[in-house]
C-alpha cells in the first residue's frame, strides 16, 4: 500500500507568516531531535491561538516521512491519528481519501471506512473524536477544502530517489509495482489543490 517510509534527518522550511514571506524564499531551518516538540509546541499554540482542538494535517509524496512524523506528533500531542492509508479505497483513491478527510474524518459523523488491501474492499467504520486533537497524515490531507480545518499544516518533502528507495525498501515488489500509477495520482492533486502553498511549515527529509 502507498504507505511512507520513515524519515532520517530533516530540515524544515518555516512557511508560517505573512503571504510575502511565502513569495520570498523562507528559511531553513536544521532539525535536530528537538525538532518534534517543536512542532509541537507550534501546533498546540496554533490550537489555542484559534480556540480550537490541535488539527494537524501532514501532507507529501509517497516516502517523505509522513507516518514517521504523524505518529511522533501524534505522541507529542496525546492526539488521534490518523493514516490515509487506511483510508484511501484501493490504488486509485488518493482523491476519494482526499474528500473523505474533509466530509468524515474531520466532518459529523467524525469517523472513515477502512479499506482492507487484502481482500480490496471497504472494512469497518472506524469512529474518530470530533473534540479530542488529531493528527492526518498521509498524500491528499492537506487540501483547499481541509486547509481551513486545521490549525496547522505539514507539507513533507524529499529527494525523489530517496523516497523511491524508502517506500520500496519497506512495501516491497507491490508498491515497486503500483509505483507509477500512485504517483499519477500525486502529481495530480498537487496540480490541482497546491497543497505546499497552504503549509505553515515544509519539511524536507
Amino acid at each position: 500500500m502507498p504507505d511512507q517510509a520513515g524519515a532520517g534527518a530533516a530540515a524544515a522550511v518555516d512557511r508560517a507568516g505573512s503571504s510575502d514571506r511565502v513569495a520570498s524564499a523562507p528559511p531553513v531551518l536544521e532539525a535536530r531531535p528537538g525538532s518534534v516538540p517543536s512542532l509541537a509546541d507550534r501546533a498546540r499554540a496554533a490550537s489555542t491561538g484559534a480556540h480550537r482542538r490541535a488539527v494537524v494535517l501532514i501532507d507529501g509524496r509517497s516516502g517523505t516521512g509522513k507516518t514517521t512524523l504523524g505518529q511522533a506528533l501524534a505522541a507529542a500531542l496525546g492526539a488521534q491519528l490518523v493514516h490515509l492509508d487506511d483510508v484511501y479505497p484501493g490504488w486509485d483513491g488518493l482523491s476519494a481519501a482526499a474528500a473523505a478527510v474533509v466530509h468524515d474524518v474531520l466532518g459529523t459523523p467524525s469517523g472513515y471506512r477502512r479499506w482492507d488491501w487484502e481482500r480490496s474492499e471497504p472494512a469497518a467504520w472506524v469512529a474518530v473524536d470530533p473534540s479530542a486533537p488529531i493528527v492526518v497524515e498521509g498524500c491528499g490531507a492537506l487540501s483547499r477544502a481541509a486547509a481551513p480545518l486545521a490549525t496547522f499544516r505539514i507539507w513533507m518533502v524529499a529527494d525523489d530517489a530517496e523516497r523511491r528507495r524508502r517506500a520500496i525498501d519497506r512495501d516491497g515488489a507491490v508498491f515497486a509495482a503500483q509505483w507509477d500509477r500512485w504517483a499519477g495520482q500525486e502529481d495530480a492533486f498537487i496540480a490541482a489543490e497546491d497543497p505546499a502553498s497552504m503549509a505553515d511549515v515544509v519539511v524536507r527529509s
